[in-house]
């Protein structure tokens, strides 16, 4: 018999090139493998329409998010009124396959009564209440400030409505926790994420760098690359290399600002990806506590030594495979202590027995097919 399934993506998730759409991308062709036929579901708000999709996917949809005020709401968080549409309902009312919600964004079907006996599950990508409460703490805007402060309030309320109306999966056991202990959710299991097909491929040796990348179009990314800036590399005077996604003029100055550090704006994926392998150390400090750090993954599997603060690892299981510092004299310590320190081969075989057996689409897949249909 075959297996039907409706996935229900908050945007688009081809190309995947940040961390959300990641593991939303990899899904599709994992669950392929294993004869589902998937029906995907997406907002689109400045992606468009991918035609690699059609590859892994029986239909594609897309629907407009309503961006702006025309998204907000009174009751309901704004990245879930701001997916709410109507077209989408009734596209899913035309079965009874199962429906799979990538995020809390795409949860407004359980508020529906229509849906009150179909199967539902949803991907938890971060504790959304608490997540927005970190961005809060990090904007230096009054308006960026207050959206965040009131997002999280909805968010809060809201994800203790719905975590009785479908099955959940999360991403760190962290954010199980958080979701059985305060938010109430009796019905939630850990899945790791879907990755591209990465092996532990870190290279043995010396690097000539120091490695921070990101959105940093984003505030908390911005923040982390100001403060390794002003607050690390300000007295360290080892070469660090920033790059991402649409930096501000400011970070950009900043960055120029001393002979030992650069910035890179918008690079390839190749590009990044040749950064993160060739760089000594990969820095990532984070502002945000909850989910996984694909980031951080990312530089695990492909580069060499890892420095974080807590916020970054938290609940994740890679500690072992990271050097944590907390404060920025901490980093300097770390840094200036290992700059000079070969990665060695250990390393990489600690690695690949940490992250082989903790990131796999096949084995994910199945045991997703297993907790669907039984």
């Amino acid at each position: 018999m075959e297996k039907h399934l409706h996935i229900i993506s908050f945007n688009v998730p081809w190309p995947a090139d940040y961390g959300g759409v990641i593991d939303v991308f990899y899904k599709l062709p994992a669950f392929q493998a294993q004869g589902i036929k998937i029906h995907l579901h997406c907002f689109e708000y400045g992606r468009g329409e991918q035609k690699e999709l059609n590859k892994y996917c029986e239909s594609v949809h897309y629907y407009p998010r309503h961006m702006g005020h025309k998204g907000l709401s009174n009751t309901l968080p704004y990245i879930v009124s701001s997916r709410k549409n109507e077209q989408l309902l009734e596209n899913l009312l035309k079965d009874d396959y199962p429906i799979f919600m990538e995020g809390v964004h795409c949860t407004y079907p359980l508020l529906d009564s229509r849906f009150k006996n179909r199967k539902c599950f949803v991907r938890v990508h971060n504790v959304e209440y608490q997540y927005y409460l970190d961005l809060c703490s990090t904007t230096s805007s009054p308006i960026k400030k207050l959206y965040y402060w009131i997002e999280s309030r909805l968010l809060k309320a809201y994800e203790k409505k719905i975590v009785s109306k479908a099955v959940f999966w999360g991403v760190t056991e962290k954010d199980d926790t958080v979701y059985k202990n305060e938010l109430g959710c009796k019905d939630i299991e850990l899945l790791s994420l879907y990755l591209p097909n990465w092996k532990v491929q870190c290279e043995e040796g010396m690097g000539s760098f120091c490695f921070y990348h990101g959105d940093l179009s984003v505030d908390a990314n911005d923040k982390a690359a100001t403060w390794l800036l002003e607050k690390v590399f300000s007295k360290l005077k080892v070469p660090l290399v920033i790059a991402g996604k649409n930096p501000s003029e400011k970070l950009q100055e900043l960055a120029y600002s001393q002979s030992h550090t650069c910035l890179v704006a918008n690079p390839s994926e190749k590009e990044m990806q040749d950064m993160i392998s060739k760089a000594h150390i990969n820095l990532i400090p984070s502002y945000t506590t909850t989910g996984m750090k694909v980031k951080l993954v990312n530089a695990l599997f492909n580069g060499r030594h890892c420095v974080v603060n807590d916020a970054t690892v938290a609940g994740s299981g890679l500690e072992s495979a990271c050097h944590i510092g907390t404060t920025a004299n901490a980093f300097q310590e770390i840094i200036a202590q290992l700059y000079h320190q070969p990665f060695t081969s250990n390393e990489i075989d600690l690695r690949k027995r940490l992250l082989t057996p903790m990131f796999n689409n096949e084995i994910n897949a199945k045991k997703q097919v297993m907790w669907i249909w039984g």
